[in-house]
């Protein structure tokens, strides 16, 4: 498995809207994509386009939603994962569970479409970490 870039800092928030307000003016943000609904991950997503990555704006689809949990414990939102590029999804699994880390699932399809898997907290310090499958070249993520 080869590390690559960081593509994007997933953020909970209880409003999509409220956030994209609060970057728009305390940050000056002006990329900002369109929300959207993303439920089979049961999430509300929006992307906020950075110069270097991306923040993910990422909101409860109901309260089935795992950020819905997140939330009642950090009811003003906060953190929730960092994105890494991987270039083989499948690869990257077997890798890291061959070396004793938990992959949390198989790989799903994520908000960019390409498949994704989440790495457990306790194998990176407490720091939930998602891998993606990097993007096919020419094709520009959401």
């Amino acid at each position: 498995m080869t590390l690559g870039r960081l593509n994007h800092i997933g953020v909970a928030t209880p409003s999509i809207a409220r956030s994209i307000e609060t970057y728009r003016l305390l940050l000056c943000a002006t990329a900002i994509g369109e929300p959207f609904d993303l439920p089979a991950q049961g999430v509300k997503v929006c992307f906020i386009d950075a110069p270097n990555t991306q923040i993910e704006l990422i909101e409860p689809f109901d309260d089935t939603s795992p950020i819905a949990g997140f939330l009642r414990k950090n009811p003003a939102g906060g953190q929730h994962h960092v994105c890494f590029e991987v270039p083989d999804i499948a690869t990257a699994v077997a890798d890291l569970s061959a070396k004793g880390a938990t992959v949390l699932g198989e790989p799903r399809i994520g908000a960019h479409g390409t498949p994704i898997v989440f790495v457990h907290p306790r194998d990176f310090g407490g720091l939930l970490v998602e891998l993606m499958e990097a993007p096919v070249a020419g094709r520009h993520p959401r």
